[in-house]
Formats: C-alpha cells, structure tokens, sequence
C-alpha cells in the first residue's frame, strides 16, 4: 500500500494507494475534495471496485447533508468525489477518558442510523475522525447497507455498528462504560459469530495472501 497523502505538482494529493484504486485530495477551483479513482484499479477486481464506490455513492447520497458525514458531489462510474472532511484518524488521535467524545459519536450513529444506513465497517478506527474542535465524525461508506431503519435486518446491523463503538469505547475510554454497554458488547450476534467463521478467514486470505494488505486489524497499514 502507498504511503499517506503524497503531493503531486497538479494540485492532487495521494491518501491511499492500493488494488481497488486510489484515494486523492483533489484541489480544483479553490475548493478542496476527496475522490475515489477507479482508472487505477486492476482490471480483474474493476466490478468490485466499481460495486464497492457505487454503496458508498448511495449511501452519501441518502445521508444529504448530514453534519460529521461527507457529502456526495458526483459519482460516474469512475470517479467517486465526496466532501473533504477535516480531522485525523481516532488511531492518530485517540479520544482517551474523552467521554463527551464518545457521546457524540453515538449520537451521530444513531442519525446515520435513522436515515436508514449501517456503516457496517465501524472495527476500522481509521473509519472514526477525531475533529479539530474535537468531535466525531464519520468516513468511508463503502460497505454500508441501506434499507428500512425499522426492519429486523437494519436493527441488527445498528447493533453491530454500536457494539464496534462500544469496543472503541472499552480501549480508550473503559471506565466510562454504561452496565447496559457491558451487556451489548457481551451479545455476540449470529451475525458476528457467521463473519468469524466464514467471511473473516476468506477476507484474510484475499487481502494478505491475494492483495498483500496488512491493515493492523483496522488501524490502517503498517507502514
């Protein structure tokens, strides 16, 4: 993987480089953007990628203009620009004994939630921001799932995005888990407990042996 955020001389920065393309800042008009470049990718993993940005592209779209979420700007199939979002990754920042901290982050997925979106790759600190005036915000909606906030499905997949804040919430800040938030991050859904035994090993092989990721367990590469 690429290292972070490499500038060129055309006003574009590299964030990240991998398989499924590239992530740039893009200055453009005296403006500021990040998009997801699809040119770049492998053409073996194009339908992925391409599936991978077009939820991501669905889901910002349903989020509008939702405060700590970026904003779609345009998705055509090759290029995903979505808002540029201030702030630095909860591992390069990390909210520690931050209580208000982690109240605002579950108050800010309890509104994802309600517009019917589960982000569904909340393990991923680099997927939680730590802002300037020290607040949450969120990024990276590729795999999120949309649907119905009310059917059983979306409640389950909340839950899950709960239970990975709540895990955020025990590294950093244990001591200001609720007895209700020990109960949760004790229930382990079928959800869960069908990822560990199948998706997870497959996901490992793809990304280490097949792609050559190590991504720390969520906090982004090794570098």
């Amino acid at each position: 993987m690429a290292a972070m955020a490499t500038p060129h001389d055309d006003g574009v920065q590299i964030l990240k480089s991998d398989s499924f393309g590239r992530i740039l800042v893009v200055r453009e008009g005296g403006r500021r953007f990040v998009r997801r470049d699809l040119g770049a990718t492998a053409w073996w993993l194009r339908l992925p990628a391409w599936w991978l940005a077009r939820r991501e592209a669905r889901a910002l779209a349903k989020l509008g203009a939702m405060e700590a979420t970026p904003r779609l700007l345009a998705w055509d199939g090759r290029w995903l620009d979505r808002s540029y979002m201030e702030g630095a990754a909860m591992h390069l920042r990390p909210p520690r004994g931050d209580v208000a901290w982690f109240h605002a982050a579950r108050r800010l997925l309890q509104q994802v939630h309600r517009q019917g979106i589960a982000h569904n790759d909340l393990a991923k600190e680099a997927n939680w921001l730590v802002r300037a005036d020290g607040s949450p915000a969120l990024i990276d909606f590729q795999l999120a799932v949309c649907g119905d906030p009310r059917s059983r499905w979306m409640r389950l997949l909340a839950r899950e995005d709960l239970r990975h804040l709540l895990k955020h919430k025990r590294m950093y800040c244990r001591q200001a888990l609720t007895p209700v938030e020990l109960r949760l991050l004790k229930r382990h859904s079928w959800v869960r407990e069908l990822w560990f035994a199948t998706g997870k090993p497959v996901y490992r092989f793809v990304t280490r042996r097949i792609l050559h990721w190590e991504d720390n367990e969520g906090q982004g590469p090794k570098m």
